[in-house]
């Protein structure tokens, strides 16, 4: 019998994350650590953004580097984990009757394996992607979230990678260390209040909570996939804050795991 499965949101940050040694990576390691392995892994991540909905539906999906500028040594980097396309079809099945495209081509981006190549770096669990819709509202990404959460029950993790700020116009490059801004903290402070509540709506509705959410969430892309995590939440399940921390003033690194 498969053990219930938390879901978790990641603030996965830098792609450097994957190769570097810092208190987020250690603490990625110990949540994998704490909860079952899964049979599977659906992951929704902030980059890949399309105007439909869609899954991988690869049995091998490649290693996507979707960046520049950065060290040799993590675009050499590779996550062989394998795709799980019975699990995708079970995904469409939930999500009817919207239609959700099965794309056998895409593999998984940098916001899905720099968090996983920490999280199991044998990548030995099969692992699908969801798109995010760009073209939808926040509501409906939390109205499919709900329709996910029977796959907790089933030994598949759901991963949400984002960041719950994630402001690059305000980020302080080149600084190691940087205080984060106030507008931030307040922002990330109010989101856990929110949560902890379980006033969900409110997080949907983020852009009436005023200019620090305007600031923290200039785009939605970052932030949708944590409302997909969120979104199963059953009953009096806890919510914890597994990670917390800013990179560079303006980038999240809170972690969100539901059960």
């Amino acid at each position: 019998m498969n053990q219930k499965l938390p879901a978790v949101f990641v603030g996965h940050g830098s792609p450097m994350n994957a190769v570097e040694s810092n208190r987020y990576t250690e603490a990625w390691k110990r949540i994998a650590e704490s909860i079952p392995k899964p049979k599977s892994i659906l992951s929704i991540s902030a980059h890949w953004l399309l105007p439909e909905t869609a899954l991988t539906g690869a049995a091998k999906p490649p290693t996507i580097h979707d960046f520049a500028g950065f060290p040799d040594q993590l675009n050499q980097m590779n996550y062989p984990a394998p795709g799980d396309p019975r699990l995708a079809r079970r995904v469409q099945k939930l999500l009817s009757p919207l239609k959700v495209r099965l794309d056998e081509k895409r593999g998984l981006d940098h916001g899905v394996w720099s968090v996983l190549s920490r999280f199991y770096p044998s990548a030995d669990i099969p692992v699908v992607l969801l798109s995010i819709d760009e073209t939808k509202p926040p509501s409906f990404h939390f109205d499919l979230g709900t329709k996910l959460a029977a796959l907790r029950e089933d030994g598949v993790l759901i991963l949400g990678s984002g960041n719950l700020v994630h402001n690059l116009q305000a980020v302080a490059w080149g600084e190691d260390v940087s205080e984060p801004y106030d507008w931030a903290l307040r922002f990330e402070e109010d989101a856990r209040r929110l949560l902890a509540a379980g006033d969900y709506r409110k997080l949907v509705e983020y852009k009436k909570l005023g200019s620090d959410a305007l600031l923290s969430v200039p785009t939605p892309e970052h932030f949708l996939p944590l409302l997909y995590v969120i979104a199963t939440r059953q009953g009096n399940e806890p919510i914890t804050f597994p990670v917390e921390g800013f990179d560079r003033g303006a980038i999240s690194m809170l972690a969100v795991q539901v059960g």
